[in-house]
């Protein structure tokens, strides 16, 4: 019995490792029965949804720009002396007529101007004289002239234009309106020299051809002045100022 339980051990060893080593051959995928290396399941892909496009916007930039009034402003002067685009009064429309008024005005944005004190300000008291910018008198006011006026008529023409206030000039209401104003433009014509010509040249028509009138300037030249009457007659309308240049304006 002792022979055979030692020649059945080192079978026993034996065993056990061809048993190990087959279950490894087995585990390693190298068997007959085997099985395939498995895939990888395949994902599931997922709808991203509606493609959205977005566009960008640029920022706007900060305006810039100065205003147009600001040019009319002189930087750093007194306030009181300010042209009127470049403040904002509370007027007071029940003022009396001709009368000393007082406002109270502030500087319009970009405007900088300082008071007596040379001390910065931005509200400040305007003293000016009640009346509406139509009432100032005609220095106060530029008008826009005409070409198609005779200024010299009985009685003297008028024509409607607009008018606009001078800067510097403070008033109520709108500062741009319209009025009938003079004929009163000028073609270059000298009323000093017509008049020398009605003297010495008259009887031929010299002033009126002077003056543009070519029928009348005839009308003497063949009639010798109208044999001296219509001669004194020029000359005294001529100086008197009633005969003036064909095209309607002023003598200088």
């Amino acid at each position: 019995m002792a022979p055979a339980v030692v020649l059945l051990r080192p079978l026993c060893r034996l065993c056990r490792v061809v048993l190990f080593l087959s279950q490894f051959y087995i585990l390693s995928g190298g068997g007959s029965f085997s099985e395939e290396p498995s895939q990888p399941l395949p994902q599931a892909i997922k709808d991203p949804g509606p493609t959205r496009t977005f566009t960008a916007v640029p920022r706007a930039e900060e305006s810039t720009d100065i205003p147009p009034y600001v040019m009319k402003c002189p930087s750093n002067g007194l306030c009181s002396r300010l042209p009127a685009d470049c403040i904002d009064c509370k007027t007071n429309f029940s003022c009396v007529y001709g009368k000393p008024v007082t406002f109270d005005c502030t500087v319009k944005p970009s405007v900088t101007c300082v008071d007596p004190d040379f001390k910065s300000q931005k509200s400040f008291v305007l003293n000016m004289t009640c009346r509406f910018c139509w009432q100032l008198p005609e220095a106060d006011y530029e008008c826009v002239s005409s070409s198609n006026c005779r200024a010299v008529s009985c009685p003297r023409q008028r024509y409607a234009t607009n008018c606009t206030v001078r800067d510097h000039i403070h008033c109520l209401g709108n500062r741009t309106f319209l009025k009938m104003v003079y004929c009163n433009w000028t073609g270059g014509y000298k009323w000093s020299t017509a008049l020398a010509l009605s003297i010495t040249l008259g009887g031929f028509g010299a002033d009126r051809f002077y003056l543009g009138q070519w029928r009348e300037g005839l009308g003497k030249l063949f009639s010798f002045g109208g044999l001296g009457i219509w001669t004194l007659i020029d000359v005294l309308l001529i100086g008197v100022g009633y005969v003036g240049p064909a095209d309607g304006s002023l003598y200088i």
